[in-house]
């Protein structure tokens, strides 16, 4: 029987479905770590990624035909090489819209009624005011990446009355979306907005498309939120603008080098909100990947390709 393989376990519900969908493969799943070699050789299919399925299955006449990643972000993979091999792409990008839309929100509403300042001063019993004055209400938020997060994002905003401005690369319009920009519209969606928030996949693009240039060109009371990728931003040029004061503050859940240093800066930083990169993290997240999986199974079962965020090796993403 051909196999399928799952690098994490599957629940009883889970495994049954799977085996439904695909009654004459064998289905093997559980923790990466305790997988046995054997099985991963002789997988056609594979769920999830790490360095043992690059060893096993990446050699001379790999029956492997195509891999999906259980996470949206696929830069840590050897993607030339998978398609060099001639195997097929797939990531979990659409699983994260509303655990990450409440994580932008919940950093941004953070800096706006200061939260992130009275829980410090709940830590040493200290009254202040600390000269609360904005609203979210009616401002301007430039999403950069307005993919399904980004899409999310947009939607949540336009309860708050904000005016949304959205970047994707082919400029394509969105309802949600007031102004849509490509990326040359950068500079005028940073100089526009009071929230930016990076939504970026990382890519040969996106590789420090936000540096020292960009955070000039931002207001000094804009908040700056990363969600995508850490080296889509240049943190040296970060780190200056929070101390120089071109932005108000930077609300973080993705960093350059993961996880942060004990020693790094950007801990210290009172206009700071850190997050482990948890903001994708929910209870869900295996029951939404699978049906993705899942969908695109029924396309592969079929003998097509699968449909859903294959990765395009023109792009890598």
């Amino acid at each position: 029987m051909p196999k399928i393989v799952f690098l994490q376990p599957l629940s009883d519900a889970q495994a049954a479905k799977v085996r439904e969908a695909a009654p004459s493969w064998e289905v093997i799943h559980g923790k990466a770590s305790e997988i046995e070699p054997g099985h991963l050789q002789e997988a056609e299919v594979i769920c999830g990624w790490n360095d043992q399925v690059e060893t096993q299955c990446l050699r001379p006449n790999t029956p492997l035909r195509w891999v999906h990643a259980w996470s949206a972000g696929v830069d840590g993979m050897p993607l030339a090489r998978l398609h060099e091999a001639g195997i097929i792409v797939t990531h979990s990008s659409g699983v994260h819209p509303y655990p990450i839309s409440e994580t932008v929100f919940a950093m941004m509403l953070g800096f706006t009624r200061k939260l992130h300042t009275y829980i410090r001063n709940q830590l040493e019993k200290k009254w202040h005011h600390a000269n609360v004055k904005a609203e979210m209400h009616g401002a301007t938020i430039g999403i950069i990446g307005v993919g399904a997060i980004g899409t999310e994002i947009a939607r949540l905003a336009r309860a708050f009355h904000m005016t949304v401005l959205g970047l994707r690369r082919s400029g394509e319009p969105k309802p949600e979306i007031d102004i849509m920009y490509t990326p040359e519209g950068l500079p005028e969606l940073l100089r526009q907005s009071d929230y930016v928030v990076n939504t970026l996949p990382l890519t040969k693009e996106s590789l420090y498309m936000i540096g020292e240039e960009q955070f000039q060109q931002m207001k000094e009371t804009a908040f700056y939120v990363n969600i995508g990728r850490g080296k889509t931003t240049d943190t040296a040029a970060l780190i200056r603008a929070l101390q120089e004061g071109w932005i108000a503050g930077a609300g973080l859940d993705v960093f350059e080098e993961e996880p942060l240093p004990p020693d790094h800066p950007l801990w210290t930083f009172d206009n700071v909100i850190l997050s482990p990169h948890t903001s994708g993290s929910t209870l869900h997240y295996h029951d939404r990947a699978l049906e993705l999986f899942l969908h695109n199974w029924r396309a592969f079962a079929a003998g097509q390709d699968p449909e859903i965020n294959r990765v395009d090796p023109a792009t890598d993403y």
